[in-house]
């Protein structure tokens, strides 16, 4: 089972970014992502399983969305009006249960993280 992640990048205070994350070895009920920036314990991002249910993270909902493919087994973030503190490490994250959760030992799978750092 292998998640790859991809997308991040620099971009300038108030940009966009699109992370994508493909998942192969089997489906998943919930796909999500969290953050880590440096200095600070992993945070969660979003989340959505596959019946459409979706959960954000408040310091970001109305800026980010995500979604996902089930057919190619991808889960897509965009990332809009980004701010200087959304500079982190991203991962992908999957877990067998369509029950979507914030916390991150809940689990199961991670990708290998892709840096999305914006400029102030």
């Amino acid at each position: 089972v292998q998640l790859q992640a991809s997308g991040g990048g620099l971009v300038q205070n108030g940009g966009s970014l699109r992370l994508s994350c493909a998942a192969s070895g089997r489906t998943f009920g919930t796909m999500g992502w969290f953050r880590q920036a440096p200095g600070e314990e992993r945070e969660f991002v979003a989340a959505m399983n596959w019946r459409g249910t979706t959960d954000y993270a408040g310091s970001v909902n109305g800026r980010f969305t995500i979604s996902r493919s089930v057919a190619k087994d991808t889960v897509y973030l965009q990332m809009n009006s980004l701010k200087p503190e959304d500079t982190a490490v991203y991962y992908c994250t999957a877990r067998g249960t369509i029950v979507l959760s914030t916390t991150a030992a809940d689990y199961d799978y991670w990708g290998q993280g892709t840096q999305v750092t914006v400029s102030s």
